[in-house]
């Protein structure tokens, strides 16, 4: 599901918060749906309303509802649907990528573990010191993430050219944002169809994809606590499938006389730049953290060898964007 199609489902009026979930991938999410059958016994309202859920770091399973007031009859729906939410990796997973990812993750799992614990204990906390958690683990982790096949960005670097030194790279990488002198490279802008036109992409340099992974990586663990359990698009142990499951469970178990459908036109290219960094500002106080984002949103796009200064928008298509349009939609649209 896009961020930008966010279908919305508020039944009752029981409040819940969605809480932080490390280490689980929609990329992980291969399971296949059941067909609900017609007394609705199977399928998806078994799986929606029945879930054991995954242990994560330090032995400990996120609780993925909390309702703020006890819920009547009719809004026990509303629970049930949001808790179709997470789905435990197939057993069919390649072993290899599995033990990659998990190695990549072990030795900086404690910090974000931290971060996020902090998040949940005060929703009033401001993180004034978070640049630290982006570690050579963390980057290193990050680039094993990335997708292998992609098309280079500006700097023509491609995945596989970049492993051949990865580990004395991603510490050189890591000493210049520490420093302060990373620079994010342009966009390089592409085109792929769309129903009625063309859809401009952004396709960002590796080492902009990798720092930007991380500090993806670090601000879900703060922001994950924040979202609310309607949000699907571009979250980590979510996906349109999860989605779907509550829809049915809604659409099952009430009375709906209609369900509407919208989208939101050109959203990424008109994402207002100061309004998203005083958004991210409500939980995030570090300086150095939040110069890197503008880094990212200033940085500009390449087409054709002509360089374009971008003033609003964030590019469709970087790693980081998702996660920005959904910080943007919670304050403006999801509250």
């Amino acid at each position: 599901m896009k961020g930008s199609e966010r279908r919305e489902l508020f039944f009752g009026t029981a409040e819940s918060e969605t809480l932080g979930m490390w280490g689980n991938s929609m990329r992980e999410n291969r399971e296949t749906l059941q067909t609900p059958t017609l007394d609705g016994s199977e399928g998806r309202s078994k799986k929606a309303k029945g879930r054991n859920f995954d242990v994560h770091v330090c032995g400990e399973s996120d609780g993925l509802i909390v309702p703020a007031k006890r819920a009547n009859k009719a809004d026990a729906y509303a629970l049930g649907a949001e808790s179709a939410e997470e789905r435990r990796a197939t057993k069919g997973n390649a072993p290899q990528a599995h033990s990659r990812r998990t190695q990549g993750r072990g030795c900086e799992s404690q910090g974000l573990w931290r971060i996020r614990q902090a998040a949940r204990r005060d929703r009033r906390t401001r993180f004034t010191a978070l640049l630290h958690h982006i570690t050579p683990a963390l980057l290193r982790a990050s680039y094993w993430e990335l997708n292998r096949l992609a098309v280079p960005g500006m700097d023509g670097e491609t995945w596989v050219e970049y492993g051949k030194h990865v580990v004395a790279r991603i510490e050189d990488l890591h000493e210049r944002v520490q420093r302060g002198t990373y620079r994010a490279k342009p966009s390089k802008r592409a085109w792929i169809p769309k129903a009625g036109g063309q859809r401009p992409l952004g396709i960002a340099a590796l080492e902009d994809k990798i720092v930007q992974q991380a500090v993806r990586r670090v601000l879900e663990e703060i922001f994950e606590v924040e979202f609310l359990g309607f949000s699907y698009g571009f979250r980590p142990g979510r996906s349109a499938q999860n989605a779907l499951d509550a829809l049915w469970v809604g659409l099952m178990g009430r009375r709906i006389n209609w369900v509407l459908d919208c989208d939101i036109r050109g959203f990424f290219d008109a994402i207002d730049h100061e309004w998203l960094i005083k958004f991210i500002e409500h939980r995030v106080g570090d300086r150095r953290v939040l110069r890197l984002i503008r880094k990212w949103l200033r940085a500009g796009v390449s087409e054709e060898g002509k360089w374009s200064e971008t003033v609003v928008g964030t590019p469709q298509g970087s790693v980081i964007s998702p996660f920005l349009a959904n910080v943007y939609l919670h304050y403006v649209l999801d509250l």
